[in-house]
């Protein structure tokens, strides 16, 4: 089974240019030769390359296309030497035509060299974006093997509105995975004031709660900031202390997590709490976590609605549960290879975005 995809890595390389394309200015010299042999020799057929510094535009650089501009017109007065038609009208409007064609074509070669090289700092820029906001899942941390899935909706624009952090700290590994209201462009930045009150304050604070907490008020802030009153966020947090058999879940909002142990799928019972964003809402005292037991061989899954809402064709719902439990063994790479795999098949192109984590001790 392939192993789950990982957020790109620091290098960014440009697209390879189609093989095919790189070939046409070939073709076409090609196709003008023999169109040399076939026909008379009082016909020159050299007027068919005053489109080849234009079809070099598309395959090659501008100094290459400049070049193939001169190589076209020295092969086109040749032609016309070999027929004896060299100095007739018609044959130097040819060359004036294939002087212009070649002028165009390398300056269309130079600006698409240009774009291509903005483009590609533009890929960079938006992937160094998704490795600063959304880090590569850790293959372990604190005792336990993780493995994570990120697809955003918009494939172009890579962070969208799931999130997901792994901190390894001296409370014990904390998870966090969360949906905020929207996708795309217009959740960046609530993405990243969540994750960056999360990576800050999972270090000092010793509750889970009030750590959710915390996450709620940065959610209040960022909605002040932007005048969105409807803006919230859903999240469960995950907290695991190496070597205890159990994990702590506080779910504020969010789908709700699956418990995956021998063959069997299990949801896990959270308390019915408020998004963050919205938690100030709900009652002073409302919050205790949720204790699982999570012994070696268990496996705890958490999700956003972008897999449990993945619909097929006709509109059906992904089962979600019943995919999983014929999956057989439940390791975190083996679920999340399976979902990243199994959620396209069945749903196709996304309609929102996705955000998976797995977690099992070792």
């Amino acid at each position: 089974m392939p192993a789950a995809p990982r957020p790109p890595g620091p290098a960014v390389e440009q697209p390879p240019t189609p093989r095919w394309v790189l070939w046409l200015p070939v073709v076409l010299l090609v196709l003008d030769l023999a169109a040399e042999a076939l026909v008379p020799d009082a016909v020159a057929a050299g007027f068919l390359l005053t489109a080849l510094p234009v079809v070099a535009a598309f395959s090659y650089g501008p100094v290459l296309t400049a070049a193939t501009t001169g190589g076209a017109l020295a092969l086109q007065v040749l032609l016309a030497l070999r027929a004896g038609h060299i100095d007739e009208q018609h044959h130097v409007w040819v060359y004036i035509a294939t002087l212009l064609s070649g002028v165009m074509g390398t300056a269309l070669a130079w600006q698409r060299t240009r774009q291509n090289r903005t483009l590609l700092q533009a890929r960079t820029v938006a992937e160094t974006l998704q490795r600063t906001v959304l880090r590569p899942v850790p293959d372990r941390a604190g005792g336990l093997r993780v493995a994570g899935l990120y697809r955003p909706a918009q494939a172009e624009v890579l962070v969208g509105g799931d999130l997901y952090e792994v901190c390894d700290t001296r409370y014990g590994v904390r998870v966090l995975l969360g949906d905020v209201r929207g996708k795309g462009l217009g959740a960046v930045r609530t993405v990243a004031d969540v994750l960056g009150a999360f990576r800050a304050a999972a270090h000092d604070t010793p509750g889970l709660v009030d750590l959710a907490d915390q996450l709620d008020r940065a959610v209040l802030r960022d909605a002040a900031d932007r005048g969105d009153d409807e803006l919230f966020a859903t999240a469960v947090l995950l907290q695991y202390l190496p070597g205890s058999d159990c994990v702590e879940i506080v779910n504020r909002g969010h789908t709700t997590p699956l418990l995956l142990a021998d063959g069997t799928i299990s949801p896990v019972s959270c308390a019915d709490e408020l998004p963050l964003g919205l938690a100030h809402l709900g009652p002073a005292d409302a919050g205790k976590p949720t204790a699982v037991a999570l012994p070696p061989g268990h496996t705890v899954l958490l999700y956003t609605d972008g897999v449990s809402e993945a619909r097929d064709a006709a509109g059906a719902f992904y089962p979600l549960t019943a995919r999983l439990a014929a999956l057989g063994p439940a390791t975190p790479d083996r679920v999340v290879s399976f979902l990243a795999q199994d959620v396209h098949t069945f749903a196709g192109l996304l309609a929102d975005d996705l955000a998976i984590l797995a977690l099992t001790p070792d």
